[in-house]
């Protein structure tokens, strides 16, 4: 094998600390080592040294790092003097890694790690170090090997000795610090000592990475949910893929089947399936596994133990089978340590924690997650053996309130006649009453038909029959009413479902004349055949009318509207109710015409019926509509009113869509408001969890998250927006061309706030594609431009130059978005030097400026005739801006000459070569320095012209144009610019200008001193 040369070597360590994290890192990082051992550079073998240590901390391999610090170690004994300021530094730095990783290898003996935890305090002491690190170590080992005592002394030790160099940052501290308050029992206490890491004031490396996954459990212990929810989102988006921060991602696992969030967890899981495999780092294996084998054992209680998991080892397996296989290898680990240490801790601390239940029901956590197939298990249990029957008289209260609820039209009835239907399946059916058996098959006929079930048709005639012959005709009628309304759902001939409704009007009619429930029963056949007589006209009209579920929405408006009037006219007083749903009928076919105005009155007077009817949850759909009618004709405040009426008239409702939609309605109006974006959120966070339980969560449920991630970006919790967002982004992306820019312009927003360029560039460059066929260019030019901008930040400049190139030929097009084209042409010009001085690279820098200038005269020559462009103070502001950046472009040519002269200068001794550095001497910096004056004092005057609004931007211009006359030598110019400002500042009426004054007197002060 060929020997690398030092020149390598050095190249190679550069190009790995800048590596990704990983086996493949570390593994270069050795091989550094070994090259330069070999060509005997002793100043080259320590660096590579230093960098194999580095690379193994930050991977699942930091118990590595015990071999090469040794030898670095020896390395220092043996010369210390070969050892500069900051490579001492670094070394004593790494004893505190050391001293972790001995602590979690458990194939080190006790009597070395104590050894190495000794030979750190004598090292430290005689450095003249703080014992607050040795401290710190002796801590957590003390800790490990179950001595408490031990551990409370070195806990105070460590916090009673003074900080130096070589203490932790104190964003590591406080993790640690925190943590001991959690092994103790205390959650509050480490919230607490945290609080500065979880805010942001204090962070590190992998904080507060970290912390926001170790919070997770004490929060939900508290029940402070919405912080456990935040910190998961936010916190494992910053720990997703990261090697190093395995054990942090257990704990997101752990939260989330601890959660009720378990398909969650088995999605994080999925995207680190390839992490399973045994880890150098066994301690890490042992906590990342940890946090997996709870989420195992809770999929396993909940039925889905035979469900497919990840693959471990090239093998895939189940649930049941990848917790076998994790658990048996985590406590043969755990008791390794434990024959080590003496102790049963680590293996006792590992079984509870993987032994926990959870913390709450379900947390919802707004990010999308498929929901977990129905297990098996409970397909193929028998219904008897779920709900054994309770006691007679149970049922007999039961059954009534069933009744009671069926009667009230109450949303509950359902779930109640289900919960009898089961009871009464668990009984012999000779025990069972007739009538209890025709209403429980009633029930189970009007399911089947509300889902559309083939054979709905025959259980309600079967339902029908049993009814007449039990002698209650009363509920047979109404059976017959469901056949006319099961009929039309299923798009059977018209003449058949009048042929239906005219029987079931029948029926309702031949009831007896004292039977309490006669005048209902013709009162619903009658609203059954106009709504139904409604859509059946408006298919024979053709199929473009034909709309079952809306039949409001046919052409025969005027017929229906009459026809619903005379029914809510004669039976306001006797039936309210069905009034109320009348009424809103009528509401309906109001805005179908067009008309909102006539609309609002109508949904008002069907909500406020449907309440005074004592059934508020029949009150709720005409609410959640009237919401929002009238946020499309801007009452925003009567807006809120109805949707927050809504959301408490729902509270009896079962059905999970409606919950969701009166949940998304008010979120989406209070999003409107400046002040609302916390509660905003609240709501659409709630809708998201219950359009998800209706099976709805990539329509409703991902308008919800939308919804969601806007409050959250109102409210600055950009990552937090940004993760949600990303998870339904699929979802969203089906819901048209408009929507589908929106969203990726969105998402690129949030990740330019998160300081991700690459992936802000490729969101903005998305939604440019979709955009690209529209007739109006001017949102594919916009989107162009943001990438460029972030392509830029992410200093990929040849795709900046492309995307800023691209949307300025888009502007162009439009020839109406002049100060668009100055803002990218001056982009341009800053890039043009980027890498390249070059004098045709500043020459092609000026010229971008010109053209800049030339575009906003035009525009201003444009503007000044009748019905010119856009208003000429912005683009004369435009224009000044221009001039001072052109100035700023020579100012950087002028410092990069200096700083290129004065680098040959100490190269060369001073002497001058034909070379292109000599060629530059030929620029003459005074004469550009006077360009830069002029330049900015011509903007400075078109700001004067703009008046005493830019008076603040007159001064940054008179500012600039002095320093720089002071750099030239022309101090006194300087200072008379400055000081004819100054009195033209105190020329104005008192108070008008006084910290602008103060700041120009200021810098004439420190320009003459």
């Amino acid at each position: 094998m060929t020997m690398l040369t030092r020149e390598e070597i050095e190249q190679g360590l550069v190009e790995n600390r800048n590596s990704a994290n990983g086996a493949a890192r570390n593994a270069h990082a050795e091989a550094l080592v070994g090259a330069a051992e070999a060509i005997g550079d002793g100043a080259l073998f320590r660096t590579a040294l230093d960098n194999l240590i580095n690379a193994y901390l930050w991977s699942a391999e930091s118990s590595k790092m015990l071999v090469p610090f040794a030898r670095l170690l020896q390395e220092y004994d043996k010369d210390p003097g070969a050892f500069d300021r900051w490579d001492a530094h670094s070394l004593f730095w790494q004893f505190k890694w050391v001293a972790t990783a001995i602590s979690d290898s458990p194939e080190i003996p006790l009597e070395s790690a104590a050894g190495w935890l000794d030979e750190m305090e004598r090292r430290y002491r005689i450095a003249g170090y703080s014992e607050r690190p040795v401290r710190e170590s002796e801590m957590w080992l003390a800790d490990a090997i179950g001595e408490d005592d031990r551990a409370e002394r070195a806990h105070h030790a460590w916090l009673a000795a003074d900080r130096d160099d070589m203490s932790d940052c104190h964003a590591c501290e406080l993790n640690g610090q925190g943590a001991y308050a959690v092994l103790r029992g205390d959650d509050a206490r480490a919230l607490e000592l945290w609080q500065p890491v979880l805010a942001g004031e204090r962070t590190c490396a992998e904080e507060p990475h970290r912390l926001l996954a170790t919070s997770l459990l004490p929060l939900l212990r508290l029940d402070r949910f919405d912080e456990a929810r935040s910190h998961h989102v936010r916190g494992y988006r910053m720990a997703r893929g990261n090697e190093s921060l395995l054990p942090s991602i257990g704990k997101h696992i752990e939260f989330c089947a601890l959660s009720g969030n378990e398909s969650r967890g088995l999605e994080i899981l999925a995207e680190h399936a390839a992490h399973m495999s045994p880890l150098v780092n066994v301690d890490d294996q042992m906590a990342f596994h940890g946090g997996i084998l709870v989420l195992l054992r809770r999929l396993t209680e909940l039925g889905h133990g035979q469900s497919p998991a990840v693959p471990y080892d090239g093998v895939p397996r189940t649930v049941s089978e990848l917790y076998e296989v994790l658990r048996a290898s985590s406590l043969e680990i755990a008791r390794r340590f434990d024959a080590r240490n003496g102790t049963t801790r680590v293996s006792d601390r590992f079984l509870a924690r993987i032994g926990q239940e959870p913390l709450v029901g379900v947390l919802p956590l707004g990010v999308r997650s498929t929901a977990l197939p129905r297990p098996a298990a409970a397909v193929s249990s028998p219904v008897a053996e779920a709900v054994p029957a309770p006691p007679a008289a149970d049922v007999e209260e039961l059954v009534e309130r069933a009744r009671r609820a069926r009667d009230q039209r109450h949303p509950a009835a359902d779930a109640l006649w289900a919960e009898v239907g089961v009871r009464v399946d668990a009984r012999p059916e000779a025990e069972v009453d007739p009538l209890l058996a025709a209403d429980v098959a009633d029930q189970r006929a009007l399911t089947a038909a509300r889902g559309g079930a083939a054979n709905a048709e025959e259980l309600l005639e079967a339902v029908r029959d049993r009814y007449l012959e039990l002698g209650r005709a009363e509920r047979a009628a109404l059976a017959q009413l469901r056949l006319a309304s099961a009929a039309a759902q299923s798009g059977a001939e018209p003449r058949r479902i009048r042929e239906l409704l005219a029987m079931a009007l029948k029926s309702a009619e031949a009831l007896a004349a004292d039977e309490p429930l006669r005048g209902r029963r013709i009162a619903l056949a009658e609203l059954a055949s106009i709504r139904v007589e409604s859509y059946l006209r408006s298919l024979e009209a053709g199929p473009e009318h034909a709309h079952l579920h809306e039949p409001g929405q046919d052409h025969g408006h005027g017929e229906l509207a009459a026809e619903l009037g005379a029914f809510v006219a004669a039976y306001e007083e006797a039936l309210p109710d069905l009034a109320a749903e009348a009424e809103e009928m009528l509401g309906r076919v109001a805005l179908s015409q067009g008309d909102p105005e006539r609309a609002l009155p109508l949904l008002a007077a069907s909500a406020a019926r449907a309440v005074s009817a004592g059934l508020p949850w029949q009150a709720v759909d005409a609410l959640v509509l009237r919401a929002g009618v009238l946020m499309s004709v801007e009452r925003p405040e009567e807006a809120e009113e109805a949707a927050r009426s809504a959301l408490e008239h729902s509270a009896e409702v079962t059905e999970a869509e409606t919950q969701g939609v009166v949940r998304l309605t008010l979120a989406d109006i209070l999003l409107r408001r400046a002040d609302a974006a916390a509660e905003a959120a609240e709501h659409a966070l709630t809708a998201a969890h219950w359009f998800d339980q209706a099976g709805l969560t990539a329509d409703g449920g991902a308008q919800a998250r939308l919804v969601l991630a806007r409050a959250y970006a109102r409210e600055g919790r950009h990552a937090d927006a940004a993760e949600v967002l990303q998870s339904t982004l699929p979802d969203l992306l089906e819901h048209g061309e408009g929507q589908a820019v929106s969203v990726r312009e969105f998402l690129g927003d949030l990740l330019r706030q998160l300081n991700d360029s690459r992936a802000a560039a490729e969101q903005y460059l998305l939604a440019a594609e979709v955009a690209k066929g529209w007739e109006d260019p001017r949102p594919q030019a916009a989107l162009a431009q943001a990438a460029a901008e972030q392509l830029s930040a992410a200093r990929l400049d040849q795709e900046a130059r492309a995307a800023y190139e691209r949307s300025l030929e888009l502007y162009r097009v439009t020839g109406d978005a002049p100060i668009a084209e100055v803002r990218i042409l001056r982009s341009l010009s800053w890039m043009a030097p980027r890498g390249d001085e070059s004098a045709a690279a500043w020459a092609r820098a000026r010229d971008l400026m010109d053209q800049a200038a030339g575009v906003l005269e035009a525009a201003l020559a444009e503007s000044a005739e009748p019905g010119g462009g856009p208003a000429a103070p912005q683009l004369r502001a435009e224009l000044a801006q221009t001039w001072l950046q052109l100035a700023q472009v020579l100012d950087w040519r002028v410092t990069s000459y200096e700083q290129a002269a004065d680098e040959d200068e100490d190269e060369d001794g001073g002497a001058a070569e034909d070379s292109e550095d000599s060629r530059r001497a030929e620029v003459d910096t005074e004469a550009l320095r006077r360009e830069e004056i002029d330049l900015t004092a011509r903007a400075g005057d078109l700001y004067a012209e703009l008046g005493p609004a830019h008076l603040g931007d007159r001064l940054q211009y008179v500012q600039y144009a002095a320093w720089t006359e002071q750099e030239i030598g022309r101090e006194e110019a300087g200072a008379a610019r400055l000081a004819a400002l100054i009195e033209e500042l105190r020329a104005l009426p008192e108070g008008t200008a006084d910290e602008l004054l103060e700041r120009a007197q200021s810098s004439l002060d420190s320009l003459r001193s």
